[in-house]
């Protein structure tokens, strides 16, 4: 489809969960509200505060005492429900698009059983732990896996991320493999593949998820690069890990790979002019300071992509945006149980 047709036909099939989405995302939290959380003295105090916004129902019957993982809990399931009941709602290409918005968690999800397999722990409290929007039918038999090659076959007969296994992993891979090594590997396939998936469909899509995919491309690139200083990793290791797209490909991932501390990788970055800003609100030395502005890159991203219609990036910055209002709960109320108040701005990321 063809940039600009997409606005004859869309609404036909996709307009109303169009409609459901854009009316989500105006029930985020504001500053006034996050201004409200941040004088609460108590959980229950941000609890009183939430049941207010889009949270209250699923808050209303939170018993005490409260703690910071029950909250987050209860305002991740209000994410999960948004989520399939737009997802039930979905016809082609749309269903497929947002299933594939969800195999990040999926793939979070499946190394995190194949770690749980590996050091012996109760497959209960494995999926207990697991991400919801990652979860798929077949998931609980994964779980209950004697050894890593059996654990291998389910994965490759049972789940839709069977692809980036057989592709990327062996058998042994799961039982010999770091285990970030091996998610970075998965995330790389799953994000080539998205990238292409979201080229296919063309028109606004593909523009606008070409830009917040290669800004996740791009991220994840740099994160690789600051865990694996002084490791073993070397940098051809480094290279394979980064995905094959983004503002940094390739010649900023030919730096990147090769950097040894965090003035290389700064250095290496700033010659993006996309990623210069982000970098000159940090001293140098500050690299603590970067997770955060990172958020808040994404953040105004997914933002702009409410700027325009007729296309489904809108649905990906919506999880997004909402993920990182839970986030913003989460340090809120841990700043809070902990009586770290002054810290309570620190960790905040403000959706503008």
């Amino acid at each position: 489809m063809s940039l600009g047709l997409e606005s004859l036909t869309f609404n036909i099939k996709d307009g109303y969960l169009e409609a459901i989405l854009r009316g989500h995302k105006a029930g985020l939290l504001t500053t006034a509200d996050y201004n409200n959380l941040c004088q609460c003295e108590t959980l229950e105090d941000i609890k009183l505060n939430l049941t207010a916004t889009d949270y209250g129902p699923f808050l209303a019957d939170l018993p005490s005492p409260l703690m910071t993982s029950t909250i987050v809990d209860k305002c991740t399931e209000k994410l999960v429900a948004d989520w399939k009941y737009m997802r039930a709602q979905a016809e082609e290409p749309l269903a497929t698009f947002l299933d594939y918005c969800t195999y990040g968690h999926m793939i979070d999800n499946v190394v995190l059983i194949v770690t749980g397999t590996l050091h012996d722990r109760d497959h209960t409290e494995l999926i207990e732990k697991c991400h919801p929007l990652g979860m798929f039918d077949s998931i609980e038999t994964l779980a209950v896996a004697t050894s890593m090659r059996e654990l291998y076959r389910l994965v490759l007969v049972d789940t839709p991320l069977a692809p980036y296994f057989s592709m990327n992993l062996t058998s042994e891979d799961l039982d010999e493999m770091n285990v970030e090594i091996m998610r970075n590997t998965l995330y790389k396939a799953y994000l080539d593949d998205f990238q292409k998936v979201c080229s296919e469909m063309g028109g606004g899509t593909a523009e606008v998820m070409g830009e917040m995919l290669a800004f996740e491309a791009d991220r994840r690139a740099l994160n690789i690069t600051l865990n694996s200083i002084g490791t073993d990793l070397t940098f051809d290791d480094r290279r394979k890990l980064y995905s094959n797209f983004g503002l940094l490909y390739p010649h900023g991932h030919q730096e990147l790979s090769m950097a040894e501390d965090f003035n290389q990788v700064r250095a290496a970055m700033e010659k993006c002019p996309a990623y210069v800003p982000i970098f000159n609100k940090m001293g140098y030395g500050e690299s603590q300071m970067l997770d955060k502005l990172l958020y808040e890159e994404e953040t105004t991203r997914a933002m702009f992509t409410f700027e325009q219609q007729f296309h489904y990036a809108v649905f990906y910055a919506y999880m997004k945006l909402r993920e990182q209002e839970i986030r913003n709960i989460m340090w809120i109320s841990e700043c809070v149980a902990q009586n770290q108040k002054g810290r309570i701005h620190d960790g905040i990321v403000f959706l503008l």
